[in-house]
């Protein structure tokens, strides 16, 4: 446990965060992108440590949170099918669609199996020649190498029966929407680190450049974020707008290179709608053209169903900053994680759960 507690230590974090407070001259207010980062936050009560000047808000960084609701109908119309093995992770079990969920399709016979890894699901259809078998490839960039390799092993192994059906999202895309849009109110960005370590921090510099807002990749450990938000403070109190890298143990600038090679050769960039906030130009992956075969989509002729998004949940405005969870009027009343009325309270990543278990609602320092 040693390598952890030592991001855990609560002298270090009190100290940590005398620095942000003796630094902080006016208002800021900082967005961190990836859901186990607010669930850090939350869980450890970071906020309370810090000075009632910043403002932490939580954004679109749960893969799970924003899977689109049309994708979700898409899985379960497929995973219905009695010549289907539907796999999955099992996060995406409990995601309500439009009127059910995965789960509930199990329930009633469907044949959905929980897989640890991609390549199970390969391993599945090798297993079940007379049946299809899907995999939900859901996910931000971190997912996408291994979901790629895959349908690679797939089409070495002349395996038919497997495909994916891809709801991959890509960040950077989803940070300009925020930033662009006339009621944005980040000042500044804690960038996912895991998302980094694949894909490096090269595409967040024009970024950072063209709205002048400070981009710090950061990890996700209590010491870690601290320490993102004091770079990140820091950067705003100096006027200066850069994208440093606080999680040097785990991120180099240009990423992953053997990865980022893969996801090039398996995936092309689509526009991609995003649960709660709706479509954003090229901000997903689809399969190349040389590996459509394995398009799910395409494979059972489900491009055409389109679903409504819930007029009751606000899932949308907690994912672009704009509301804590516990400002929706239905949190912990019809929305609770059993009976769950947007993905954000489903997830394990997602704000809203974070809140409910943890509680989010806290007093911060002068």
């Amino acid at each position: 446990m040693r390598f952890i507690d030592e991001y855990r230590d609560k002298e270090a974090a009190r100290k940590c965060a005398g620095l942000i407070r003796s630094i902080t001259t006016r208002p800021w207010t900082l967005m961190e992108i990836c859901g186990g980062q607010t669930h850090t936050i939350v869980k450890y009560g970071l906020e309370s440590l810090l000075p009632r000047a910043i403002t932490l808000v939580h954004g679109p960084g749960c893969p799970v949170c924003v899977t689109p609701l049309e994708l979700l109908d898409k899985a379960i119309a497929i995973a219905s099918r009695p010549d289907v093995i539907f796999t999955s992770f099992g996060d995406m079990l409990r995601v309500p669609g439009s009127t059910r969920d995965l789960l509930s399709v199990k329930a009633a016979g469907g044949n959905i199996r929980i897989v640890y890894s991609p390549l199970d699901a390969v391993a599945v259809a090798q297993q079940n020649p007379s049946k299809k078998v899907v995999f939900f490839a859901v996910g931000f960039e971190t997912t996408a190498p291994p979901n790629a390799m895959a349908v690679i092993q797939a089409q070495r192994l002349g395996v038919k029966n497997f495909s994916i059906l891809c709801s991959h999202v890509l960040v950077p895309p989803a940070m300009e929407a925020i930033l662009s849009s006339p009621s944005n109110l980040v000042q500044g960005f804690l960038a996912a680190g895991h998302v980094c370590t694949v894909m490096g921090y090269e595409e967040y510099i024009p970024l950072a450049a063209k709205y002048h807002v400070p981009i710090v990749v950061t990890g996700f450990e209590p010491l870690d974020l601290l320490q993102g938000i004091y770079m990140a403070i820091k950067q705003l109190e100096e006027g200066r707008a850069e994208v440093e890298n606080q999680y040097t143990r785990s991120v180099r600038r240009e990423g992953n290179t053997h990865a980022r090679r893969l996801m090039a050769e398996v995936f092309q960039t689509t526009n991609r709608k995003w649960r709660g906030i709706g479509e954003i130009p090229n901000s997903g992956f689809r399969l190349a053209p040389a590996f459509e075969e394995y398009d799910a989509e395409k494979v059972f002729q489900v491009e055409g169903i389109h679903t409504q998004e819930s007029t009751v949940c606000i899932a949308g405005t907690v994912l672009r900053g704009l509301k804590k969870p516990h400002e929706c009027p239905a949190f912990g009343k019809e929305c609770t994680p059993e009976h769950p009325l947007g993905a954000p309270m489903v997830s394990s990543e997602g704000a809203c759960a974070a809140y409910y278990h943890f509680g989010g609602i806290v007093e911060q320092q002068e």
